[in-house]
């Protein structure tokens, strides 16, 4: 299984989730990678860790969601891998919940979002969403 971190989804997968209709609530398991050294590609000069600047966003974008009548389910620290084998494991797992796809779209694409975003760029060095439904 080849694993790709990344720090934004892609386009084509935003449209997807905007173009479907259904209103099934789903749950996005975020896997987090942090810098060691949050990087800020505007220059600033902040000397905190990723984990410090990722939590900037965490606490902004918590807001947004709840707002919009999202939740967090979980967080926590990854501990340890007990099947299966990567490379690297991630530092963070959380699971948020939205009430549809279309609602995360939404959500992600917001222009408060985008402005709250140069705190989780500067903390990510990559991540995994997970989108999950109930079966």
């Amino acid at each position: 299984m080849k694993v790709d971190n990344a720090v934004y989804p892609t386009a084509d997968g935003l449209r997807a989730l905007a173009q479907d209709a259904s209103s099934t609530p789903i749950a996005m398991l975020n896997l987090l990678k942090f810098r060691k050294k949050a990087l800020y590609m505007d220059g600033r000069a902040d000397d905190i860790s990723g984990l410090e600047a990722y939590q900037r966003y965490a606490t902004a974008m918590t807001r947004i969601v709840e707002r919009e009548g999202g939740r967090i389910l979980f967080t926590g620290r990854v501990a340890g891998l007990v099947i299966g084998e990567v490379g690297e494991l991630w530092d963070i797992a959380a699971i948020m919940e939205y009430p549809s796809r279309a609602a995360f779209q939404r959500i992600a694409t917001m222009p408060e979002v985008r402005a709250i975003g140069v705190h989780r760029e500067a903390g990510l060095e990559g991540q995994l969403l997970i989108m999950t439904e109930t079966l």
